[in-house]
């Protein structure tokens, strides 16, 4: 495309060049040659202007040439400024994401059988080489390593105050009583526990025995317990405010306050700390249990029919069609992307201005150049040959003009 501008010039230097020495011999020759004139002025002009948005025409420093080098950090501002404005408003992409529906595509994706078989493929070469990674004895002594300084972190007795704290609050511990006490009447309203504390007492009345009474008076002294342990079981059960639940809870609360701010306990704690800490068997558990769980992951993920990977296909099977099935959990989730959608793309827009401002700043001003021609060279080259055509049709035009003017 340059040739043949560049050609349409040269045709319109040699056309004036003639024009101009056959002028006199008649009159059409100088609508040929005002042709001709401005043809050239036009192709010149083009040609300037289309060289001056790459580059310096003929080298020369002239004021606003070179255009595009010179404005590329600019350009890149504006044309990040043009994407994320035009392409990526909050509106747009909200109204992008709303026609989209993602829970339906979701669930229609995942119902194909053939699909859920893929993903659970990719799942599960993500997992092999995962498993792969961590088969490392890198990763043992990092994750021992990280054990023992969690281990370090705590504090025992306290911890073990907050859990039985968050244990018995609300009154979980009388629930707990509760089923102790029903336990402990049920085993000792057994047949062979009673049978058991009848022999007891029955050898320790030995003046009963030579008169054989002492079976009896054993098996009375042991209804006599078992009534009075039901009977005991059922007042705490109907008295919340029973005299035995009080002094439970005062024991658990004491015991709680000591385990979380009594010295003597959390010296005792820090002991079985580090004792945990020093003891070798602690590493060889870590490493043996890190050992056996990729060994049991690798071997699965290994076999055709893996069980993990039957699981993902018919958890994604199933997960599709509820979801397919289930229009108000397919809202739900639209709601909670519509939702969530605004602050993500106010976020991730600006992120990818600067990116795309970035990324242009950091592009060679000559490269660009060169690609820019490279796309766009051709339709400006275009510029220079209609620069040529409606130039000597302008200059025609003139021409005539004056002339019919003449008086």
């Amino acid at each position: 495309m340059k040739r043949i501008a560049l050609g349409l010039l040269l045709a319109a230097a040699l056309l004036y060049a003639v024009a101009t020495t056959l002028e006199a011999r008649h009159p059409a020759w100088g609508y040929v040659a005002a042709f001709a004139e401005a043809a050239m002025v036009g192709a010149i002009a083009d040609w300037f202007a289309v060289v001056a948005l790459f580059r310096h025409p003929l080298g020369l420093p002239i004021p606003h040439t070179a255009i595009i080098p010179a404005n590329k950090d600019r350009i890149g501002a504006k044309l990040a400024g043009f994407i994320c404005n035009n392409f990526l408003s909050t509106p747009q992409v909200l109204a992008k994401l709303e026609e989209f529906d993602p829970s339906a595509r979701l669930a229609n994706w995942l119902s194909r059988p053939d699909r859920a078989q893929k993903l659970g493929e990719h799942l599960v070469a993500a997992a092999r080489y995962g498993v792969s990674a961590f088969d490392d004895e890198r990763v043992r002594d990092f994750l021992g390593r990280m054990a023992s300084a969690g281990l370090a972190q705590i504090d025992m007795s306290r911890l073990a105050g907050q859990a039985l704290d968050a244990l018995t609050a609300g009154g979980r511990h009388q629930a707990l009583l509760d089923d102790v006490l029903v336990q402990v009447a049920q085993v000792v309203e057994g047949d062979e526990v009673q049978e058991r504390i009848t022999e007891a007492i029955a050898r320790e009345i030995k003046a009963l025995r030579y008169v054989g009474l002492d079976q009896v008076a054993a098996r009375v002294a042991t209804r006599k317990i078992v009534d009075a342990v039901a009977s005991t079981i059922g007042e705490l059960a109907a008295d919340p405010a029973h005299p035995l639940r009080l002094r439970f809870d005062g024991f658990m609360a004491g015991f709680i306050e000591r385990l979380k701010a009594d010295p003597e306990f959390r010296r005792r704690g820090e002991a079985i700390r580090a004792e945990l800490q020093a003891h070798p068997a602690l590493g060889d558990y870590l490493h043996g249990l890190w050992s056996e769980l990729l060994a049991w992951l690798h071997g699965d993920l290994a076999q055709d029919d893996s069980s993990i990977r039957q699981r993902i296909v018919a958890m994604a099977g199933t997960l599709g069609a509820r979801l397919s099935a289930d229009g108000a959990m397919r809202r739900w989730i639209n709601e909670q992307i519509m939702d969530a959608a605004p602050r993500a793309i106010e976020r991730y827009r600006e992120d990818i201005r600067r990116y795309i401002i970035e990324r242009v700043a950091e592009w060679n001003a000559d490269e660009m150049t060169v690609e820019l021609e490279r796309h766009i060279g051709r339709d400006l080259q275009f510029i220079r040959v209609n620069g040529t055509l409606v130039g000597g049709l302008v200059g025609l035009a003139i021409h005539a003009a004056t002339e019919l003017l003449k008086p």
